[in-house]
């Protein structure tokens, strides 16, 4: 058996101010502290997947970013990390990398495990309304990177074409 090593990612933690009660207005407050990359990120992800709630988003992105996380390793992990916000680099980089590949379907499938009633179709849809983001923050040739360290499938879930012939 040979072990690989996986470059780490330091990822600065950031403190929010404490609150004594969890009412509405302080989840708004809490809210108003995320920065602003990470809000932009959740708009897309809203917005690309029509969800009624920025909370609907951003439990999608924190659900589908911490599935991605254990599946991009090496250098694109890294650079994944790099380039997006810090609150999405800390989710992605807190997740071990995995050593068996699952194929597209496979991700999909562990995916919806993740969310309560979730089906493959609903978890499909989640899938591509955070993953078709993904090319506007990190840019299009790290998606390339990351797609063509992953089984065939996974460009479709990044809204792209799959134009790598099976095997």
């Amino acid at each position: 058996m040979s072990v690989t090593s996986v470059p780490s990612v330091t990822i600065p933690r950031t403190t929010l101010p404490a609150t004594t009660t969890m009412k509405g207005d302080d989840r708004h407050r809490r809210e108003e502290h995320r920065s602003p990359q990470w809000r932009e990120l959740i708009g897309k992800v809203r917005e690309a997947g029509q969800y009624t709630t920025t909370a609907e988003a951003e439990r999608v992105t924190r659900i589908v970013l911490s599935a991605l996380g254990g599946r991009v390793i090496g250098d694109e992990r890294v650079d994944l990390a790099q380039a997006l916000p810090e609150e999405a680099a800390r989710v992605v980089a807190s997740q071990i990398p995995v050593t068996r590949p699952l194929t597209a379907a496979e991700f999909v499938e562990s995916v919806a495990a993740r969310i309560e009633g979730a089906t493959p179709a609903t978890a499909r849809w989640d899938v591509s309304s955070v993953l078709s983001v993904l090319p506007q923050l990190a840019g299009e040739d790290l998606v390339d990177r990351i797609v063509s360290h992953l089984p065939p499938g996974y460009a479709l879930l990044f809204g792209r074409a799959d134009l790598t012939p099976p095997d």
